[in-house]
């Protein structure tokens, strides 16, 4: 059956890819469409809110009393998507973790590149600490550009002298904008969504001349020691694989407490499709486990 969900799951995608040459603005419009098409779940609640002037979306599960608290980071290359869309796969996470989401709606390039979202996420982080939330009852997560993102906060928090949340859970992330991964080219034909060419064209709407291997940019460059325990999901079908794989090892390298999940035969934030794909409702199984035993084993 798995077999058969993935054959589907990657007809999806390859008939919804992004169109070569296709604009910031049709980009956008495509996701938005997609995204939208699917309802959330009738006890999701999303409310809109703001931490440290940034907007927010807060997401809850009717029923589960939060006791801790997961800021979120979504995907889009840094130019597209916002907190709103990723309601679905980050009320996954909260709905396994018995948590509150805060999702970041950082502000996006073109219009806003390097270093807004990396000051946004800071100033929510340190927002969400200033409210009282103590850092071992946060989690931080993310897919793919949010996954990069929530890693750079990490980096940026420790840089600036704030207390570290209890975890990090990237899905798919996208850490090295200057596309050096050896899948990049390796796993072009099994990738269903993303192309090399895809991606370069964003990266210049968010780098905006800045230098692409900047720790802050693309952690996979940065020093990541003394960053708490990071959890790192992939699916060996897509041109990011390579991103997770290095990330894992320079996380090792730096003493970093550090989990590298590859699921064969799916593709990028496969996660996200949990309600067609047994192996995405399996992996958000073990990435909420993981991130609930570090936050449990900091409150005994």
């Amino acid at each position: 059956m798995s077999t058969d969900q993935q054959a589907i799951v990657d007809a999806i995608l390859r008939r919804s890819a992004f169109p070569v040459g296709s604009s910031v603005s049709e980009q956008r419009r495509l996701l938005r469409e997609a995204v939208s098409a699917q309802p959330l779940p009738a006890d999701v609640t999303v409310t809109t809110a703001a931490l440290g002037g940034v907007p927010t979306a807060e997401i809850t599960v009717d029923g589960i009393e939060p006791r801790h608290v997961v800021l979120y980071f979504h995907g889009g290359v840094y130019v597209i998507g916002d907190a709103f869309l990723a309601a679905d796969l980050a009320s996954q996470i909260g709905r396994r973790m018995h948590a509150k989401v805060i999702s970041v709606d950082y502000r996006l390039g073109p219009e806003h590149p390097y270093p807004a979202a990396v000051d946004d996420a800071l100033a929510a982080y340190e927002a969400l600490l200033q409210s009282g939330v103590a850092p071992s009852d946060i989690a931080f997560a993310g897919e793919s550009a949010g996954g990069g993102l929530a890693v750079a906060t990490l980096v940026n928090a420790r840089d600036h002298g704030l207390p570290l949340p209890a975890a990090a859970f990237v899905m798919s992330p996208y850490v090295d904008l200057t596309l050096s991964g050896s899948t990049m080219d390796s796993k072009r034909t099994v990738d269903p969504l993303f192309t090399r060419e895809l991606i370069q064209a964003r990266v210049s709407d968010y780098t905006a001349g800045q230098n692409a291997a900047l720790g802050l940019i693309s952690p996979i460059f940065a020093d990541l020691a003394g960053l708490p325990p990071l959890i790192i999901q992939a699916g060996s079908h897509e041109v990011l694989l390579d991103d997770a794989v290095r990330l894992a090892r320079q996380a090792a390298t730096a003493d970093v407490e550090v989990t590298l999940d590859i699921t064969p035969g799916v593709p990028h934030v496969f996660q996200a499709y949990h309600a067609i794909l047994d192996e995405g409702t399996a992996a958000l199984d073990r990435g909420g486990q993981l991130l609930s035993a570090h936050l449990t084993g900091a409150n005994p």
